[in-house]
């Protein structure tokens, strides 16, 4: 997947509808989220995110890619995101699973909100 792709899905993943949410995420996936229970797998994550309302504005800074084997891709990034009149900002990292030819899953993501002093 060229980088432009990986920021592409990783955007869908933000704003894509419940159903689209559900293929993206490996049944294994572990999430780390600043909401109670904070961690949770498996179909755990799958329902608890795709049952909050979908953004509608979604800014990438400080994105960063790595490929460390074949069928394996990790992103870290800082998000901006909106809807209405709400706004969250978070450090994310996400790895990706290939699990056939142009067949990714996410089977981790983490998000931690700005930490202030």
């Amino acid at each position: 997947m060229d980088d432009n792709r990986v920021w592409e899905f990783e955007e869908s993943l933000w704003t894509g509808d419940a159903e689209h949410y559900r293929a993206l995420i490996d049944a294994e996936c572990l999430m780390v989220l600043p909401v109670p229970p904070y961690v949770l797998g498996g179909d755990e994550a799958v329902a608890t995110v795709a049952n909050t309302p979908r953004w509608t504005s979604v800014t990438f800074s400080a994105q960063r890619i790595a490929r460390p084997e074949e069928g394996l891709i990790v992103v870290a990034y800082h998000i901006a995101v909106a809807r209405d009149d709400e706004h969250y900002a978070a450090h994310c990292t996400s790895t990706y699973r290939r699990r056939a030819h142009d067949d990714w899953q996410v089977v981790q993501h983490q998000q931690t909100p700005p930490l202030t002093a």
